[in-house]
């Protein structure tokens, strides 16, 4: 709290902070988890928003960290194999859904909004409980408006309250195909856009931040903006580009 903190992790970075102690925050329960394989040309990561306590946070993290040789042996298959994402979403549910998990969701305080993003090539797949929110910036769908992929859901979580352990687990996915050029991949929770007199509920707020410095220098600028404006909600975010030399889908008549 009260101390923005940037990292870098090869070609991601990582923006974390806790909020201001005198706007009344007293606890960060926000968590992420970031891998990447450059030789594979894949990131996986993770963003999350816990409330209560970040007890939900902690245990989606484990699971994933216990199952990561699954995960990356599912990511090392190519994308001209189309059910790689599919079995990604498939292996997901059933961790998701195991007994010994819910039998763990049961017994925390507090649950969690969850979003998970995979880059694979020149594709985006993302896999989202709750409203964490993913953000993809290129100057293709900026000139058309397009800057968020997906869209926020409120009532979702994973943890004492759980999505997975209701009769019909309800959750979003969707792929992507990254446009040619330079793809800007933006991840956040919450705290950033509910920030009391900060436009960045506006996604091209955002988009100008970066528009005449780094991604580094950029997330810095947004968290310096919404720590100046007294915002209690902790706020992560990761965010990374790819350019992609492979030409994407066009309209027939260009």
């Amino acid at each position: 709290m009260d101390n923005p903190d940037i990292q870098k992790l090869n070609q991601i970075i990582v923006g974390r902070y806790g909020g201001n102690s005198e706007a009344g925050q007293n606890k960060n329960e926000d968590g992420c988890l970031v891998w990447s394989n450059k030789n594979e040309d894949w990131e996986f990561v993770i963003i999350l928003d816990a409330h209560y306590t970040a007890e939900s946070a902690e245990i989606v993290i484990d699971l994933f960290k216990q199952n990561k040789t699954d995960m990356e042996n599912l990511l090392s298959f190519p994308t001209t194999n189309h059910y790689m994402f599919k079995n990604l979403e498939e292996k997901i549910l059933n961790l998701f859904q195991s007994d010994e998990f819910l039998s763990i969701c049961r017994k925390v305080k507090g649950e969690t909004s969850c979003l998970i993003v995979v880059r694979k090539h020149k594709y985006l797949w993302w896999f989202s409980v709750g409203d964490c929110i993913l953000y993809l910036f290129h100057q293709d769908l900026v000139v058309l408006g397009q800057y968020q992929l997906n869209q926020r859901q409120f009532y979702e979580w994973v943890g004492k309250v759980n999505t997975f352990d209701n009769k019909v687990p309800c959750y979003t996915s969707g792929t992507r195909e990254l446009r040619k050029g330079l793809n800007h991949i933006f991840l956040t929770t919450d705290g950033l856009i509910e920030c009391s007199n900060a436009p960045f509920i506006n996604p091209s707020e955002i988009f100008k931040v970066f528009a005449n410095c780094q991604t580094d220098d950029g997330i810095e600028l947004l968290l310096q903006e919404i720590q100046e404006n007294n915002v209690r909600d902790s706020t992560t975010i990761v965010s990374w580009e790819v350019y992609i030399s492979e030409e994407a889908s066009k309209p027939s008549d260009q």
